[in-house]
């Protein structure tokens, strides 16, 4: 991008400095100063960062599906439906015409929890209950009869057996609230096994990116995400494979690169709309350069010794420096050398 850029530049300067190109400096760093009236079009050299970015295709989802599976026996006789967000104490499915619900945090229910029970995941249970309203009981590692009290409350609300005793089964644990993505079993089913397909209830940019560009991805770095109608909303890099995968081929293409998967987090949801699935754009910093003296790419003109020059105004003359240039990006350069500083100003052809 940055050579697209360089080019064009150049294809500028050869037309609107073609009188400075005869100006030789003779190896020092300024010119000759060219008396004449004030130019009638200048710019400022400025102190910026400038940042180069590049584009890619992703794709606005709500995430990768991920199968939610339940243990026990039974027969399935309800699903939350296809689409719908179900939050912490709401039903998943329904076993025997009992309802299964979500509960958060990291661990399954691997083992039944009763008074006695000790460890990490009494305390997730005990949080859990006190998140849904249920009192009377300290929050730690320890179910007593306390929890047991609590757990039996629950369980009337729910229209279970109020035995005080959370088995396996009776519940299914995720980081957070879910949406349904798919059913994988239907009712009338066996309820042991793969139930739904699930994801985050939030919508994220997929963006699959060649490993080759990869580096362009950086954790909790913050990119421009463009909707299909041209809005453009803040994102966060949350996460970056790890695994490079073979894209499908399409079209009978071949030898396509492999790609990592990179999701992108967009805080303001309200500003996707309606949309839940789209293709989409995201602009990744290339290059950045902080702090740096910057003019117009068009101020630049080809200098007879080779390299690239200013034209100054000096009061109601102009010279020409000689400068180096680093970092094209956004219509502007980096500009170095001589006695450049910010608010001096520059000719800019028309």
């Amino acid at each position: 991008m940055n050579r697209r850029i360089f080019l064009a530049a150049c294809g500028v300067v050869a037309a609107g400095g073609a009188g400075a190109a005869a100006v030789g400096f003779g190896g020092s760093s300024g010119g000759t100063p060219k008396r004449g009236t004030q130019p009638p079009k200048t710019a400022d050299i400025t102190r910026a960062t400038l940042t180069d970015f590049e584009e890619v295709d992703g794709e606005l989802a709500y995430g990768q599906p991920e199968p939610l599976r339940h243990q026990g026996g039974g027969t399935l006789t309800w699903l939350a439906p296809v689409g719908s967000t179900v939050e912490l104490g709401k039903p998943l499915f329904k076993v025997d015409n009992r309802a299964v619900p979500l509960l958060f945090g990291p661990l399954p229910l691997y083992r039944p929890l009763s008074s006695g029970a000790e460890g990490p995941d009494v305390a997730q249970l005990e949080q859990n209950l006190k998140s849904l309203g249920y009192s009377g009981f300290t929050a730690d590692d320890r179910y007593n009869s306390a929890t047991a009290s609590a757990v039996k409350k629950w369980q009337k609300d729910l229209g279970l057996e109020e035995t005080g005793v959370v088995a396996p089964g009776q519940a299914v644990y995720a980081p957070g609230a879910l949406r349904v993505a798919a059913h994988q079993a239907r009712v009338g089913d066996p309820a042991g096994g793969q139930i739904l397909s699930c994801t985050g209830v939030s919508r994220v940019v997929t963006v699959n990116l060649p490993v080759t560009r990869q580096g362009l991805a950086v954790a909790g770095a913050t990119v421009q995400v463009t909707l299909a109608g041209g809005k453009g909303v803040a994102g966060k890099v949350e996460s970056i494979g790890v695994e490079a995968q073979a894209q499908q081929e399409q079209q009978g293409q071949q030898g396509q690169q492999p790609t990592v998967e990179v999701v992108v987090s967009i805080a303001d949801q309200g500003a996707l709309g309606n949309l839940q699935r789209s293709p989409v754009k995201v602009k990744f910093i290339a290059e950045e350069r902080r702090d740096v003296l910057t003019v117009p790419i068009s101020a630049l003109v080809a200098l007879s010794e080779g390299g690239y020059g200013l034209q100054l105004v000096d009061g109601a003359t102009t010279r020409y420096v000689a400068v180096e240039t680093g970092l094209f990006a956004s219509g502007r350069v980096e500009v170095r050398g001589g006695d450049l500083r910010p608010g001096m100003k520059v000719v800019v052809p028309k």
